[in-house]
């Protein structure tokens, strides 16, 4: 038997879909609202280069999450922006192929 393959290429892509996903489900905002605002990313990145709909495009769905997300007051872009320089830090000081954890930034 063969193994399926995977539907997203890195973890952190199910996750910011399934995040996502959730916002929408617990009413946060429509979909038809996500969907105009995600494909108005993807056709400005489109512009500069072609997205595969692995890395490029994910950056693009994130990218979207995290304006839309300041954009309605659900959080605050000072907090995303250290956020996501804690998870660069601890990522750059974990060891290639162990886990990468949040508290490991603190070093």
């Amino acid at each position: 038997m063969t193994r399926p393959e995977p539907v997203f290429e890195a973890p952190w892509h199910a996750q910011v879909f399934a995040l996502t996903v959730h916002l929408n489900e617990s009413g946060q905002f429509s979909w038809g609202d996500w969907a105009a605002r995600f494909g108005a990313t993807l056709r400005r990145h489109g512009l500069t280069r072609e997205l595969n709909g692995g890395e490029d495009y994910f950056a693009a769905w994130l990218e979207t999450l995290e304006v839309f997300l300041a954009e309605t007051g659900l959080a605050d872009s000072r907090d995303v922006a250290a956020l996501r320089d804690a998870w660069e830090a601890a990522y750059l000081r974990t060891p290639h192929g162990a886990p990468v954890r949040l508290d490991d930034a603190a070093g």
